[in-house]
C-alpha cells in the first residue's frame, strides 16, 4: 500500500523512472509538481500523482 495521500506523487518512483528522450535520470521539482530532465531540458508535468511522461505534454525549461 502506498504511504502518500491520492492525487500526490510517490518518491519512490523517481529510482524506477528515466527520461523517456535521454534516458537520463529525473529529478522532482515539488514546488512545479514536475518531473525535470536536465539533459533534455524538459519537465514532465505530475496530475493525480501520474507523472505524465510524454514528450508533447512536457514544458521546456532553460
Amino acid at each position: 500500500m502506498s504511504e502518500t495521500a491520492p492525487g500526490q506523487f510517490d518518491r519512490r518512483m523517481l529510482e524506477a523512472l528515466v527520461c523517456p528522450v535521454t534516458q537520463a535520470v529525473l529529478t522532482y521539482d515539488a514546488d512545479r509538481n514536475e518531473l525535470v530532465s536536465r539533459a533534455a531540458h524538459l519537465a514532465f508535468p505530475i496530475r493525480d500523482g501520474i507523472p505524465i511522461m510524454l514528450v508533447d505534454e512536457a514544458r521546456q525549461i532553460d
